[in-house]
């Protein structure tokens, strides 16, 4: 079974750095301003603000920090950037394309971006259920994402409006941008001034 690293450990061994804080960054940044146009504190027309971020921060820089994960033999950690990165590239490549009117969803556009969302959502619960061998920081970061995408699936069906996804993915955001600090600030120290309260037996 592929060794799930804690994202504390700076190995005096190991030649590749660290690469989940560069992830977790990517999505927490990525998430939060998106998020703030979800829970409607921003104009409309401020919400493409996300676009930017979600090719090159939350999107590629994501996506590279997964490719990083396969070299480190973290099998959670590769498949989690990978997977998310590919997420922030697919959103905002159909927020372009529809805005282009390559994509010409009409009235459908609700029942299309909440399949999309819903099969994410399905992602992440299996994600989130091997989280809980990993610390308690990252499974925070499965437990508000799970919640959002919950709610933003129920928003783009028309249940409910999209504040309460917002609002949550503002959460999901901090608590993954406490996760990503948390690797950067204990490695640079070499010791633990965030903790992240391990879960592994």
């Amino acid at each position: 079974m592929a060794k799930i690293n804690d994202i504390t450990k700076a190995s005096q061994n190991e030649t590749t750095a660290d690469p989940s804080p560069l992830g977790l960054g990517g999505f927490a940044l990525t998430t939060f301003v998106l998020s703030i146009g979800n829970a409607q504190l921003i104009a409309p027309a401020a919400k493409p603000a996300f676009l930017g971020l979600a090719f090159f921060y939350g999107g590629l820089a994501q996506l590279l920090a997964g490719m990083q994960e396969f070299k480190k033999n973290n099998v959670f950690g590769a498949t989690a950037f990978s997977t998310y990165g590919a997420f922030w590239l697919s959103l905002a490549t159909l927020v372009v394309f529809e805005s282009l009117e390559v994509i010409k969803w009409g009235e459908h556009g609700g029942t299309a971006m909440g399949i999309f969302l819903l099969g994410f959502t399905v992602f992440n619960t299996y994600m989130w259920i091997a989280s809980l061998r990993t610390n308690l920081a990252v499974c925070g970061v499965f437990t508000t994402l799970e919640i959002t995408f919950i709610l933003l699936v129920l928003a783009e069906f028309g249940v409910i409006s999209s504040v309460p996804g917002g609002m949550m993915g503002i959460i999901t955001a901090a608590v993954a941008w406490y996760a990503s600090a948390a690797g950067v600030i204990n490695s640079t120290f070499r010791r633990t001034v965030l903790p992240v309260f391990p879960l592994q037996n």
